[in-house]
């Protein structure tokens, strides 16, 4: 079984309010974090922030920590596949957005309530939920 890696990040900003949370809506139509492939090379958190950066234009970011791993499986022209994408917490002070329509049909701030409802993997709605939790925290 061919093994692959990505990563990326749920990320928060501060607003009066208390803050938002990033999501994209992939190019199969699904509401999710930002993420993708890590490059030969790259560290984890490394493929975390580059794949944040390319598919939303958020240049200023930072880790604060791993909140989630999901491990699945999926074929790929007839090979197994086993996948492993780790998450991380990321905050950024960046409210604008330039959206990498390649891959990402579209990128949103949502308020916690709206993201949580929008995500429709119950996995990662899990993952959204201790992200918030972990940001509400620090």
């Amino acid at each position: 079984m061919e093994k692959r890696i990505a990563a990326g990040g749920v990320v928060v900003r501060r607003v009066a309010e208390g803050f938002k949370v990033l999501l994209i809506r992939d190019s199969y139509g699904h509401w999710i974090w930002p993420k993708g492939h890590a490059e030969e090379g790259e560290t984890v958190p490394e493929t975390a922030i580059r794949e944040v950066q390319e598919e939303t234009g958020i240049k200023e970011l930072e880790i604060l920590k791993k909140v989630g791993k999901q491990e699945y499986t999926y074929k790929f022209e007839g090979i197994d596949v086993l996948k492993i994408v780790y998450i991380f917490l990321m905050e950024t002070s960046q409210e604008n957005l330039v959206i990498q329509t390649s891959e990402v049909e579209q990128g949103k701030w949502f308020s916690v309530e709206e993201a949580i409802d929008i995500i429709e993997y119950e996995g990662s709605r899990v993952i959204l939920k201790q992200a918030v939790e972990a940001y509400k925290n620090k």
